[in-house]
């Protein structure tokens, strides 16, 4: 199968971004199932049904969310109800929507999705590695799934990497998200699981991580906050991990980075 992770989906920019660039990637990679973190994606904080949507749209067929899952509180039922939507499955348990999907691609195959949030410079949210043994334990590779993608939201790049190994050979495609900057670490694990520690963002990067250059660095230099963050506006640059997979086993074969428009050097499979 062809797989497509999209990074941190940061405002107006980035889902232009998106808009722009997914559909044709969709078609020339001939991708069977894409996903996209959408936890940035209403105005740089959180995500609304109509932005959702818009996504969905424009060819993600399942949106991972992070910390910033419910900053807009209309998400809450729309994320009990469509499951194309996830939240960290490490969340409590009693925590609107769920961190784990199972979906059918259009020729057929059967794909689980989850996503957990790490700990390290992170919110005290439940064992993240606890909760991706939970998101397993009814499901094998190349037997009652296809393939298998985990979305890692985090800060800190240990953490993310550890995931990953404990994974390795039992889900396809471990990518990281967060700090909207994209590493350059893209691998194939001995097992056959593909790993990057951070696609980056789908945004403008004429910014701090996204947002408005002034504001962000005023914070920083006078420890004080003049007013409130913005997503910056210009072109934004399509941030995504692509990733091959063997049909009868869920193991990777190939992973590289794809990078398409703004500042960022252009990068294609």
């Amino acid at each position: 199968m062809k797989l497509l992770f999209c990074g941190d989906i940061v405002g107006r920019s980035g889902r232009a971004a998106v808009a722009r660039h997914l559909p044709e990637l969709r078609r020339s990679l001939g991708l069977d199932l894409v996903v996209g973190n959408g936890e940035n994606a209403a105005a740089g904080f959180g995500i609304t049904p109509k932005v959702a949507a818009e996504l969905h749209d424009a060819g993600i067929d399942v949106i991972t969310t992070g910390n910033h899952a419910f900053d807009q509180r209309e998400i809450i039922p729309y994320m009990d109800a469509d499951n194309r939507i996830l939240r960290p499955a490490n969340y409590p348990p009693g925590t609107p929507g769920r961190g784990a999907v199972l979906t059918r691609t259009k020729g057929g195959r059967e794909v689980l999705v989850f996503q957990v949030m790490t700990r390290l410079f992170m919110e005290a949210l439940d064992d993240p590695f606890r909760a991706a043994e939970d998101a397993l334990a009814a499901h094998e590779m190349g037997r009652t799934v296809d393939a298998v993608i985990v979305d890692v939201h985090g800060e800190a790049t240990s953490e993310k990497m550890a995931m990953a190994h404990m994974l390795d050979g039992r889900v396809s495609f471990v990518v990281g998200s967060h700090s909207h900057i994209p590493t350059a670490d893209a691998q194939l694990f001995a097992g056959g699981t593909a790993y990057q520690t951070d696609a980056g963002m789908c945004g403008d990067y004429d910014s701090v991580i996204g947002m408005e250059k002034d504001e962000a660095v005023a914070r920083f230099v006078t420890r004080m906050r003049r007013e409130r963050l913005s997503p910056a506006d210009g072109e934004g640059t399509f941030c995504a991990v692509y990733c091959e997979t063997d049909d009868a086993t869920g193991r990777a074969l190939r992973v590289c980075p794809v990078r398409l428009g703004g500042r960022l050097a252009p990068a294609l499979p």
